[in-house]
């Protein structure tokens, strides 16, 4: 339903795979991180990344913090469940 920002960082380890998004002025600064599960379309013409989430689903996403994505287990269980993946953020349920 419209832009959120640019992607500013991407991993694609197995397992492991998210964007996380800068969100710019849209939403104060915010970077959020997006599973790549949530991903539904890449246009590399157009440089543009397309979501299955709403820029509100988006804004009220926890937020993205460096120094906590690696280490803090609350933090992944926290986005795992915002996300829905059932599991720690990272991993899928078997």
């Amino acid at each position: 339903d419209g832009s959120i920002g640019k992607v500013d960082k991407h991993s694609d380890e197995v397992g492991d795979a998210y964007l996380v998004v800068d969100t710019g002025v849209w939403i104060f600064g915010k970077e959020v991180l997006l599973p790549a599960s949530t991903v539904v379309k890449v246009d590399p013409d157009d440089k543009k990344i397309f979501v299955d989430r709403t820029k509100e689903q988006i804004k009220a996403a926890p937020e993205f913090h460096r120094d906590k994505h690696l280490g803090d287990t609350g933090y992944r269980e926290e986005l795992g469940t915002y996300y829905g993946t059932g599991a720690p953020f990272g991993g899928r349920p078997a």
